[in-house]
């Protein structure tokens, strides 16, 4: 191992970790912008009543919320949902981004740009216009269908970057050379099934509308699984930071950790589209500003992507149900609206590391 490889590891050894202080305010944040969710809507509802709805459901506490019959339902078969639904979408994507920036050792890769959306987009509109299904439920065949797309998107848009070369620009325009490519399939295939457009339509503009928690119990294992890979991956994402010779003189199985964190991101990625539809930016926005309050160590961006993505998106649901009421704007607007300049803003600040 070189002496500036050996000196480099001592200095990512050295790295700022997680403090408790940061966490717990990390949480406390994100449990607030979920109450402030769960408030939020046509029928009045308090935020007291919401944290004592919560108290009254745990063992061993019995409160009053207030609360009649018809509020709770509204509360626990529309809001709460909802808020959750947004958490773990908004953790999925983050963490996929995360993830991504990790094994490409590029602050740019993302779900959407790297082309992987798109990919299970595509892979969902198949599902979704032709009926198929894979035997394991309608939902859950879209996201099988939805995983397929996104392996192949991210296959495609490596391949043609370094069939072009290796830096940050070349897999970019790679990423969306791909996406550009399989949004026109999906557009001519929704062209020809016209009675699915309306479906397909709020499908790929992306929402968080539920009417209960079935698709929560979807897309959960997929959170709780592929986010403990990704997270138990973090220190080896930041020995991969010093280049994959000097990794694997360390110790580190870069293939095996390479491979291992693009199907779980792929997996998040696949599992938000099946039951969010298409939500763009997240996972870039997110990883960057934890990157910019904390620092770019994994042992932090992967966690606080974590939290700070279903923090995210749950205040930009809120967003989406309040700008226009009582109409409602697609959630991948909202996203779109902050990530947009957020993305011309890095890359404006990263061109000298683009050519």
């Amino acid at each position: 191992m070189t002496a500036v490889g050996l000196s480099a590891h001592q200095a990512a050894k050295r790295a700022f970790r997680l403090s408790p202080l940061v966490l717990i305010g990390s949480l406390i944040l994100l449990v607030c912008v979920a109450i402030f969710g769960a408030v939020t809507g046509p029928a009045n509802i308090s935020a007291r009543s919401v944290v004592l709805e919560l108290l009254d459901r745990l063992p061993l506490i019995a409160v009053d919320s207030g609360l009649d019959e018809r509020q709770s339902i509204i509360l626990w078969q529309w809001r709460f949902p909802r808020v959750v639904l947004g958490g773990l979408v908004g953790t999925a994507l983050s963490l996929s981004g995360s993830g991504y920036q990790g094994v490409f050792r590029n602050p740019l890769a993302s779900p959407f740009l790297l082309g992987v959306s798109a990919g299970a987009g595509l892979g969902a509109v198949i599902a979704i216009v032709y009926g198929i299904d894979a035997g394991f439920g309608p939902v859950d065949s879209i996201a099988a269908l939805a995983f397929l797309g996104a392996m192949v998107a991210i296959v495609a848009s490596t391949a043609v970057g370094r069939s072009a070369g290796r830096s940050t620009a070349i897999l970019l325009l790679a990423g969306i050379a791909v996406a550009a490519f399989l949004t026109a399939v999906q557009t001519y295939l929704m062209q020809r099934s016209s009675e699915n457009l309306r479906q397909v339509y709020a499908w790929i503009f992306g929402s968080l509308q539920t009417s209960g928690w079935t698709d929560i119990w979807l897309l959960s294992p997929y959170v709780a699984i592929c986010g403990t890979v990704l997270l138990l991956s973090r220190r080896q994402l930041d020995v991969l930071r010093l280049g994959e010779e000097e990794a694997e003189a360390l110790g580190v199985q870069t293939k095996r950790l390479r491979w291992s964190v693009l199907i779980c991101a792929s997996l998040l990625t696949a599992a938000s589209v099946a039951v969010s539809g298409i939500i763009t930016f997240v996972g870039l926005v997110v990883p960057h500003m934890v990157r910019l309050m904390f620092g770019s160590s994994y042992r932090l961006v992967v966690p606080l992507s974590a939290i700070g993505g279903a923090t995210f998106l749950i205040f930009a649901d809120v967003l989406a149900r309040s700008l226009l009421s009582p109409a409602e704007l697609p959630i991948g607007v909202v996203t779109a609206f902050v990530g947009a300049p957020f993305f011309g803003a890095i890359l404006y600040t990263s061109r000298r590391d683009l050519v």
